[in-house]
């Protein structure tokens, strides 16, 4: 028998470490969605299907990645936080954008854009990686719409308990 097999509670040691490299997508800073569109747009306009994509970004707002959170159908795509934070905590994000295309061009969010908006900026406030923006492109001409712009992305006032009474 090995020593797994004699101790069923033991549990593999795994370490993470950040390494620091330069940017791989952009060395300027994103200052605002055009900022976004620029770097990203025309590509996820030229896609046939709804992606969602994450772009990580320093507190400068330099761009550390971008990750593809999901990948969906030509209407629609769906995605869970959890996913959305994975490249965000691993990579020392300090804030980031949601960006992710409409197919047809209508720049309209969803039912389904807002709310995840909504509970991404919630999430975003409690782990402590700030929201700035979700940007929905498409068309020819990588046309934006900004949550942000808008005022439509809601910045989440979170107060935590203070007295075990009060859950």
């Amino acid at each position: 028998m090995t020593e797994t097999e004699n101790n069923p509670f033991q549990l593999d040691v795994v370490s993470v470490r950040l390494v620091k490299s330069g940017s791989l997508i952009s060395d300027s800073a994103i200052r605002c969605p055009q900022d976004a569109v620029g770097l990203l747009g025309k590509h996820l306009c030229e896609l046939d299907r709804e992606v969602l994509c994450v772009i990580n970004m320093t507190i400068s707002g330099i761009p550390i990645n971008c990750n593809i959170a999901s990948m969906g159908a030509i209407d629609k795509t769906f995605v869970n936080p959890r996913e959305i934070f994975k490249a965000s905590i691993l990579s020392n994000a300090a804030n980031m954008i949601l960006m992710h295309n409409h197919t047809d061009g209508d720049l309209t969010p969803s039912k389904q854009d807002t709310m995840i908006t909504d509970q991404m900026a919630k999430a975003c406030g409690i782990m402590g990686i700030p929201l700035l923006d979700h940007v929905i492109v498409g068309g020819d001409n990588a046309e934006y719409f900004s949550f942000r712009e808008k005022k439509l992305l809601p910045v989440p006032d979170i107060s935590l308990a203070t007295d075990y009474r009060t859950f």
